[in-house]
């Protein structure tokens, strides 16, 4: 089998602009294998964080691509994983696996050459699934030698026999074109769910909040788990300037040092890397407060995870 096959150019005809086709995607995986950033390079703008970190993503997210005729609703997940110990874990796990309920497609991402008993997990929900199956076998900008790719993909057809198979580097934006044809192939006509200026279901609140844990995440690294959450106390337009207070929850108080680091180094460092994002998303000048509080037990609290606007989402 030749290595050419998985490169070859699908072809389309001209999209009849009077036939309109739109559809919801769920992009699903095992965690840290590049699900958002798939999203956000597909559509070229930054809707959902990322981070070298697993289970970064922690709602489904919304991300709407119109082009023409063509509306492609995408789901970005929660990674699926085996950890159960908290409530946080089920809810994300919960959020991925509803996520697949009557979409129209569903693109499951893999890594380049490892399979892990997690892809296990996913392919058990996706198996269960009816709908049109794409695996998107990613970080293909990693591999020197293409030809290696191909008893990965061969052990992956014998998995899913039905499923088309498209290598990819989501990163490099390498082959997604080809992805999008064959999502655009399985999608009914329909007209379209959403105005065409609409690339997410989010609110501004939520994408800000979701832009400090991102930066949380980046500066402390593997210093502090995944209890931290972020809530946004004040959200007030004042003038040309924006005013947002953000509360930081950790599990404990050696997290909480950790975070806010020597003589508040390392929460000043979040919060100006944080504004700067903001700022791009609402196009305005940003005041960004942060606070860090103590709140112990919350991610394994089902009324606290509602709270923070954490549970399964129904679109």
């Amino acid at each position: 089998m030749s290595a050419y096959l998985f490169y070859r150019k699908i072809m389309t005809s001209k999209n009849d602009i009077s036939v309109k086709k739109c559809g919801y995607i769920a992009i699903v995986g095992r965690p840290n294998v590049g699900k958002s950033t798939l999203l956000n390079h597909l559509l070229k703008q930054k809707v959902t964080i990322t981070s070298r970190k697993p289970q970064t993503t922690r709602n489904n997210v919304l991300g709407i691509k119109t082009e023409d005729a063509v509306q492609m609703i995408f789901i970005d997940t929660p990674g699926i994983h085996k950890g159960h110990a908290k409530a946080l874990n089920r809810m994300m796990n919960r959020s991925a696996a509803s996520a697949l309920k009557d979409v129209d497609v569903i693109i499951f991402v893999v890594d380049k050459t490892h399979w892990t008993e997690e892809d296990d997990v996913v392919l058990q929900h996706v198996s269960q699934e009816k709908c049109p199956v794409i695996v998107a076998v990613n970080k293909l900008d990693q591999m020197a030698d293409k030809e290696a790719l191909l008893p990965h993909v061969t052990s992956i057809a014998s998995k899913l026999p039905k499923a088309e198979i498209v290598p990819i580097s989501a990163l490099r934006n390498q082959n997604l074109e080809n992805l999008e044809a064959l999502i655009e192939k399985f999608l009914p006509e329909n007209d379209h769910f959403f105005s065409e200026d609409q690339i997410t279901n989010k609110t501004v609140r939520f994408m800000a909040a979701e832009i400090v844990r991102e930066k949380i995440i980046r500066q402390i690294g593997a210093e502090v788990p995944h209890q931290i959450a972020v809530e946004i106390e004040e959200f007030k337009e004042q003038g040309k300037v924006t005013h947002i207070s953000a509360l930081i929850l950790a599990e404990k108080e050696g997290q909480k040092r950790i975070i806010i680091g020597d003589k508040g180094d390392k929460l000043k460092a979040i919060g100006s890397q944080a504004r700067q994002d903001i700022e791009k998303l609402l196009d305005t000048k940003v005041m960004l407060n942060l606070w860090v509080k103590v709140k112990s037990g919350w991610s394994d609290d089902e009324r606290a995870l509602k709270s923070l606007g954490l549970q399964e989402d129904d679109f």
